[in-house]
């Protein structure tokens, strides 16, 4: 009997749900204090909470995802990205075990604590593991597909969560890590960490077994890029300031820094831990909360799946440019309308128009502002840097959605629902900016011609037109031999 031979679409189909299934556990650790802190304030509830302490238990795990983050370098780049994986899976099953039987408040944010430092490893590693994993012209759906996930994540543990107890919640949701962690053996490591390692043999070998023999040319480039190049290594502050200088390092960054600050300001960490609270401000107490939690949650999710396919489509700065202006535009709308109701200025009751608005807030999340950075970041970070790079613009992930959700509560005290969206929209005006002006054009393009661009190396569009005519030609001319 003959082998039965899997196509490379498949393998890479295979590896990006591996990682989907980890991400959908981090959705679930995002939104579950949506649903956990609701139950805890509860009079029969076996632990109490303050306000102070439920601002902790949801912005914790920020704090520890800054420190993830920066454990993910050494990690993927000494051991593989294939231990790295390992190692989130585990932090992952570790803490939902110790929130799960946590007698204490303390306890509980221990387990928050754990899960941030999970989050941190894997936000660098995800779109690093796709963006070396799949072909460049399905790479951006495959990164696109790790915010649908996140956002399943996120609408399951809400879901779920509205259902039944906490506990029983943690007991479905730890399904999803265990399935990652059974897949993940059956994953090959990373070509481009191969490569870099001077394991050409094994590279080649990999790479072909996920992306077929179509792909010879990225392949050479690759491990030509890696024979010339020297790893970079920074044993002092020399080293750094070097390394600083440097476009393809700083530029990167700079960009990531903005864009991830962008889909934080934008509404996505605050209606993941805050949304039954929003909704209320919003829309009114009358409002049955929960089942609009539970609405947008599933938009976000139909919008997040119509973005892999429209990522698939159009470029990525013109996508970028568009969602982020109307999200801008949907939170200048949100404060508008909540700062006449304050004022008295507009009298209309019915509640079509705020929730059409956070609609359509949602709408620009999920399809461009949460989505996008992770497809960006996994295009535009040249290889030599790649960990690093990833790390350190995490920083901005970390710092955005602590302070989204350690503040908001204070905010909306102080300067009410429409002062927030104001700060929110002016915070995500300069980020959109700064993007724009920096940030090329990617879809398409193989990681060594980004890599190049950054390098101050780009191929004019005629060039890569000629590049890709002949490529075609070649491909047209070795089909008609087989033919024959």
């Amino acid at each position: 009997m003959s082998k039965l031979r899997i196509s490379p679409f498949v393998k890479q189909c295979f590896v990006t749900a591996t990682v989907c299934f980890t991400t959908i556990s981090h959705g679930s650790v995002v939104g579950f204090p949506a649903i956990l802190l609701p139950q805890l304030k509860q009079p029969d509830s076996s632990l109490t909470l303050s306000e102070e302490e439920g601002s902790w238990i949801a912005s914790v795990t920020a704090i520890t995802l800054l420190l993830g983050s920066f454990t993910a370098p050494p990690i993927m780049g000494r051991l593989g990205r294939k231990v790295a994986h390992f190692v989130v899976i585990a932090n992952i099953l570790l803490g939902w075990t110790v929130i799960l039987l946590a007698k204490s408040m303390e306890a509980m944010v221990v387990g928050r604590i754990i899960h941030g430092m999970s989050f941190g490893l894997m936000l660098p590693l995800r779109s690093v593991l796709l963006g070396e994993y799949t072909s460049p012209k399905n790479r951006g759906a495959f990164l696109t597909t790790v915010s649908v996930a996140q956002a399943f994540g996120i609408l399951l543990v809400h879901l779920v969560g509205s259902l039944v107890s906490w506990q029983k919640t943690i007991l479905i949701l730890i399904s999803f890590p265990l399935a990652s962690l059974l897949m993940t053996f059956y994953t090959p490591e990373s070509p481009s960490w191969l490569a870099a390692r001077g394991k050409y043999e094994e590279c080649r070998k990999v790479f072909r077994w996920l992306r077929g023999d179509g792909e010879e040319e990225e392949l050479e480039e690759m491990i030509r890029a890696r024979c010339e190049s020297t790893r970079a290594t920074i044993s002092n502050c020399k080293d750094l300031m070097v390394l600083l200088k440097k476009k393809e390092f700083y530029k990167p960054i700079v960009i990531m820094i903005h864009s991830y600050l962008m889909g934080e300001f934008s509404g996505g960490a605050l209606m993941s831990c805050y949304s039954t609270t929003v909704i209320s401000l919003l829309a009114g107490p009358e409002v049955d909360a929960h089942v609009w939690m539970i609405a947008l949650d599933t938009q976000r999710n139909i919008s997040n799946a119509i973005a892999v396919f429209v990522v698939h489509k159009v470029k990525r700065r013109t996508m970028f440019m568009a969602t982020g202006g109307l999200c801008i535009a949907s939170n200048i709308a949100i404060a508008c309308y909540v700062y006449a109701k304050v004022l008295g200025v507009l009298t209309y009751t019915a509640i079509w128009l705020p929730i059409l608005l956070i609609n359509i807030q949602f709408f620009t999340v999920a399809v461009g502002m949460v989505c996008l950075p992770y497809v960006i970041a996994g295009e535009i970070f040249p290889l030599e840097y790649r960990s690093v790079g990833s790390s350190i613009s995490i920083v901005s992930i970390a710092c955005g959605y602590f302070l989204v959700t350690k503040s908001f509560p204070a905010m909306v005290n102080s300067i009410g629902l429409h002062g927030s969206y104001a700060v929110y929209a002016a915070a995500m005006s300069y980020n959109l900016c700064v993007v724009w002006s920096l940030l090329p054009e990617t879809k398409g393009r193989t990681l060594q011609q980004i890599e190049e661009h950054f390098k101050g190396k780009t191929l004019v569009p005629e060039e890569l037109e000629v590049r890709q005519h002949l490529k075609d030609k070649k491909s047209d001319v070795e089909k008609s031999h087989t033919d024959v």
